[in-house]
């Protein structure tokens, strides 16, 4: 079994959906899968590097 992308959800709910942490940890993944729906459309695999690089260039942290 293939352990769960933490690292790539918490980039995607804090960095891209601009979360507050205490919304973020009481999403479920399922809410989270839902939230990626909505934005990019439903996928049936996990979220691979270069499609998390196009979000953090599309949705940047404005720094």
């Amino acid at each position: 079994m293939t352990p769960f992308p933490w690292t790539d959800a918490m980039r995607f709910g804090l960095g891209v959906l601009r979360l507050p942490p205490e919304q973020f940890w009481r999403m479920t993944p399922r809410e989270l899968a839902a939230a990626w729906g909505a934005l990019m459309g439903d996928r049936a695999w996990p979220l691979e590097r270069r499609d998390l690089d196009g979000l953090m260039e599309r949705f940047p942290d404005g720094r």
